[in-house]
C-alpha cells in the first residue's frame, strides 16, 4: 500500500467532501500520521472510511468524523482543552496541534497507557492523558476553553458545561441511535448557554454517559 497516496485519498475523498475546508486542519491530517495510532491488527484500514474496533470493547471514529469535530471546535493557540475519550491518542494529537494546552480523560486504563505511549512517539509535549470519570470533567484544572466528547452522548451532563470558561466551547455527538447530532455548545454567560445543532451523524457511545440527567437551557 502507498501511504502517502492512501492518506491523500481519505482527505480528498473521505474529510475534505465532509465540510472540512479549513486549511490548517487538512494540513495537520496530512502531518499527523494516523496509522501510528491505530492498533497494529487493523492499520491497512487507517485511512478507511470506517469506525475501527479497539481490543476489549469501543472504537475508533471514523476519519471524517474525528476531522469534523476538530474543525468545528474551532480552536486557537492559547486555548486550554479537556478531551473526553481518548481512544488511542490520534485526536489529541490533532487537538494539541491546535491549542495550547490538552487534558485528555478517559476511564480504561489501557487506553490511557496507550495513547499516552502513541502521543510520546508522535514527540507530543503539551498533552496529558489521564484516567477517570469523564461524566465529571477535571474540576482540579477547570475552567476550559473548549471540552471535546469523542464519542456520543445521550444528554451533556452539567458538571462538564460548569467546567467551561465564560466564552467557552463544548462539542459532543448527542443523542440515540438511530439520530445523533454533532452539538456545539457555548457559554456565553454565569447560567446562560446557547446550543447549536452542527451536523447529523452516529458515533459509539462514550463509556460512564448513557443514562446522564438531560441539562436545561
Amino acid at each position: 500500500m502507498n501511504i502517502e497516496q492512501a492518506r491523500f485519498n481519505m482527505i480528498e475523498q473521505q474529510i475534505r467532501p465532509w465540510d472540512v475546508l479549513d486549511t490548517s486542519i487538512l494540513a495537520l491530517l496530512s502531518a499527523v500520521r494516523r496509522e501510528d495510532f491505530v492498533p497494529a491488527a487493523h492499520r491497512s484500514l487507517a485511512f478507511m472510511d470506517l469506525e475501527l474496533p479497539l481490543e476489549n470493547g469501543g472504537s475508533l471514529l471514523a476519519p471524517r468524523v474525528e476531522a469534523r469535530l476538530v474543525q468545528d471546535l474551532n480552536l486557537n493557540k492559547h486555548d486550554s482543552v479537556l478531551q473526553i475519550g481518548v481512544g488511542t491518542g490520534y485526536i489529541t494529537a490533532l487537538l494539541a496541534h491546535k491549542a495550547q494546552r490538552v487534558t485528555a480523560l478517559d476511564a480504561r486504563a489501557d487506553l490511557v497507557e496507550i495513547s499516552r505511549q502513541n502521543l510520546r512517539k508522535a514527540g507530543i509535549s503539551n498533552a496529558d492523558v489521564q484516567q477517570g470519570d469523564g461524566t465529571q470533567g477535571l474540576l482540579g484544572q477547570a475552567p476550559f476553553d473548549a471540552i471535546l466528547l469523542a464519542g456520543s452522548v445521550q444528554s451533556v451532563p452539567k458538571a462538564l458545561l460548569d467546567q467551561l470558561k465564560i466564552g467557552g466551547r463544548l462539542l459532543a455527538i448527542v443523542g440515540n441511535e438511530p439520530v445523533m447530532q454533532a452539538t456545539l455548545i457555548t457559554r456565553t454567560g454565569d447560567k446562560q448557554f446557547e446550543q447549536q445543532e452542527l451536523f447529523d451523524t452516529v458515533a459509539p457511545r462514550l463509556p460512564g454517559f448513557a443514562t446522564q440527567n438531560r441539562f436545561t437551557f
